[in-house]
């Protein structure tokens, strides 16, 4: 059995997880019959990406148990995800951050067991962030919805791809960046910042400074990368 054959099982196995539970919760938590649907289309479309993107970039015949922690990481986001449509409420706002905090808690063992395991890859790598990019998309664009931010609280989720989005205008932003501590903490930032801004007991004043705090912390560790690769531009110009 091939290594494609084998994560697209993988992947088929997760769907029907995230199918399960999202018709489960639906039916027990009162939510739209089109939310179980909605998530199992996020999950789907994102293993798709892993499969016929993702998956020629990794060396290793073993897809790894790290990223079957970073695919169950996917499953949590894209509940997360099927909840943007929902009707707003204190509890389902205490759910999002539920699933937000779940996700967090798995964030970083995948880094750990594909060090142990010597199975790190840009696949890996790659899962790894765009998972959690897609998290802070859907938590910033929540804490708008649910009234606790400005619409620019957007930003906090659309800054990564518009970084993406500039590599491909300017050469030299598509530069390759080595990951840092930095990096990574600003992540962390990001998701406990905006759950704290989305808990119903967080004011919209407080929710508000507290969103455009981890705002401010991403500009910055983004405007940092910037001019990592504008320094390895030139670097680069002068050989």
């Amino acid at each position: 059995m091939t290594l494609r054959l084998r994560v697209a099982l993988m992947a088929l196995i997760g769907l029907g997880l995230t199918l399960s539970a999202g018709l489960w919760m639906a039916r027990e938590l009162h939510l739209s019959p089109s939310f179980p649907w909605l998530a199992a289309t996020i999950f789907a479309s994102g293993m798709a990406l892993v499969l016929w993107v993702g998956l020629p970039h990794h060396p290793f015949p073993r897809f790894g148990a790290a990223n079957l922690v970073t695919m169950s990481r996917l499953m949590l986001v894209s509940l997360v995800a099927g909840l943007v449509l929902e009707d707003r409420s204190p509890d389902r706002a205490r759910l999002i951050v539920a699933l937000a905090m779940a996700c967090i808690a798995l964030d970083g063992v995948d880094g750990w067991l594909a060090r142990r395991s010597r199975l790190s890859s840009p696949l890996g790598a790659r899962f790894d962030m765009e998972t959690d990019a897609l998290l802070i998309l859907l938590l910033s664009l929540l804490v708008w919805c649910y009234g606790k931010a400005g619409v620019w609280v957007i930003l906090s989720g659309l800054m990564r791809y518009v970084f993406v989005g500039a590599g491909w205008v300017l050469p030299w932003m598509a530069g390759r960046l080595t990951p840092t501590p930095r990096g990574k903490t600003v992540a962390v930032i990001q998701f406990f910042g905006l759950s704290i801004a989305l808990m119903p007991f967080v004011s919209p004043r407080g929710s508000g400074w507290v969103a455009g705090l981890t705002l401010g912390a991403l500009a910055w560790s983004f405007a940092v990368d910037v001019g990592r690769l504008w320094n390895q531009r030139t670097t680069d110009d002068r050989r």
